[in-house]
């Protein structure tokens, strides 16, 4: 079935109008996209010159040569967005996604890039922390006029460096980004990389203030947010990082949230090793487990693959929650057993929860106790092979597999411990030695 992105990722066009998109159809070039599904990396390197960035639940722009120059083609507009089954917002973004299409070019291309605004408003497009002439910054009012609703402009400009970036609006910024207008901009280092890449995934940090019952993102939130996304998607929606046993993965992360992410990966070391700023001379890559993104930042990390299905997730607890509640009074340890009836005889269905935490909140959503408001997610959600995940929001799995082909991309399922190497139940406490505590009591 044809719908819009699938014609774009065919034609590499929106919807054009006017003289000022002639120029797109004048040269009559086959739209091309770099893709590293089902290609080996060294195979990949050998066409491109480079293994192609793949984006989590996402997808790379296609471009056509024209006279040397590689053109693309934003079209900025409004769509309906899934963060997760069960929630969908109104959002505004580029050809029909949010985060919009990856541009993935390689240091020293001429790229043209026209950008047609769809919304009801003006726009512009600023490409963050690129190296261009100042009248093609993109800043309205600044640089260049607005785009104003149904005009399309033209940015050209030479590519001068390397490194993970990203492009927003330098207009009604606090509107326009709420509602999921961003995407990434990556470079190739011209010469190649020194250390070879074998697996090179995009993810976009964002966040949404979606509220329940809602279906249309609320910019003017400024700190207590409802989802945290990943590509603007939740867990368990989020596309897991699959990758073979021994190879070498980059994930280039980006943040244009409005908050800072301490982003963790279990199962490794990984080296911090790039951003904005292109990839790092070597000496300068240093060992983490856990890297902060400051907003408005991209860092790379990168790691060797282990077997295993290992956690990929912010730090922040209440990050990796979905529709988080405010001001909610503390429950725990009270024994609401008394004003349950009471209760109920105002809100019939009420149930009490949280005495022990909120474990159980999981438990009773999926048996459907606790309906919650429409087009809302539960708070913690995800099912593994061995019980509830209790996750959300910014929260995915790095899987690897020894037996994974190259250039594969799909989710091989959930790891299966070797022998030995899982733990397992002893018993009940009177099994296993008295611990000691502090005071020296057992």
């Amino acid at each position: 079935m044809m719908n819009r992105r699938n014609f774009l990722q065919m034609a590499g066009l929106g919807a054009l109008a006017g003289s000022l998109v002639r120029p797109v159809l004048a040269n009559d070039s086959t739209p091309a996209a770099p893709g590293a599904a089902g290609i080996p990396p060294s195979a990949a390197r050998g066409r491109y010159g480079y293994v192609p960035a793949h984006t989590l639940n996402g997808w790379t722009l296609p471009y056509r040569m024209t006279d040397g120059v590689k053109e693309f083609h934003l079209v900025a507009e409004e769509f309906e967005h899934e963060f997760a089954p069960g929630s969908v917002a109104r959002c505004w973004g580029y050809n029909g996604t949010t985060p919009g299409p990856t541009i993935e070019v390689v240091e020293g291309d001429r790229v043209r890039i026209y950008v047609t605004n769809h919304l009801k408003e003006h726009t512009s497009v600023h490409w963050h922390g690129i190296l261009l002439p100042s009248g093609m910054d993109g800043v309205g009012g600044v640089s260049q006029s607005h785009i104003q609703p149904g005009e399309t402009y033209a940015y050209e400009f030479t590519l001068k460096q390397h490194g993970t970036h990203m492009y927003h609006p330098h207009a009604d910024e606090v509107t326009q980004m709420a509602f999921g207008m961003m995407g990434m901009f990556i470079i190739h280092p011209k010469d190649g990389e020194t250390v070879a890449i074998d697996r090179d995934y995009c993810v976009m940090l964002h966040n949404w203030a979606l509220h329940p019952g809602t279906y249309r993102p609320d910019p003017s939130i400024m700190v207590d947010f409802d989802l945290w996304t990943f590509n603007s998607k939740v867990f368990p929606a989020i596309d897991p990082i699959v990758a073979r046993s021994g190879e070498r993965v980059r994930i280039r992360i980006a943040n244009l949230s409005m908050w800072n992410h301490p982003i963790h990966l279990h199962g490794v070391q990984f080296q911090v090793t790039g951003s904005d700023g292109g990839r790092w001379p070597q000496q300068q890559w240093r060992a983490e487990a856990t890297e902060l993104v400051s907003v408005g930042q991209t860092r790379d990390i990168e790691f060797t693959a282990v077997p295993g299905d290992w956690a990929f997730h912010c730090h922040m607890a209440h990050h990796t929650m979905n529709a988080m509640g405010h001001g909610v009074p503390n429950p725990t340890g009270v024994d609401q057993s008394g004003v349950e009836a009471k209760i109920r005889q105002m809100l019939p269905g009420y149930m009490p929860m949280g005495r022990y935490g909120m474990a159980e909140h999981q438990e009773h959503t999926a048996m459907g106790h606790m309906p919650g408001p429409e087009n809302t997610l539960p708070m913690l959600t995800g099912k593994g092979p061995y019980g509830n995940i209790e996750m959300g929001g910014m929260f995915t799995l790095v899987k690897t597999r020894d037996d994974l082909a190259p250039g594969e991309y799909g989710d091989p399922g959930w790891y299966r411990n070797p022998a030995g190497t899982q733990a397992w139940r002893i018993g009940s406490e009177v099994n296993v030695a008295a611990p000691i505590r502090r005071n020296g009591r057992s």
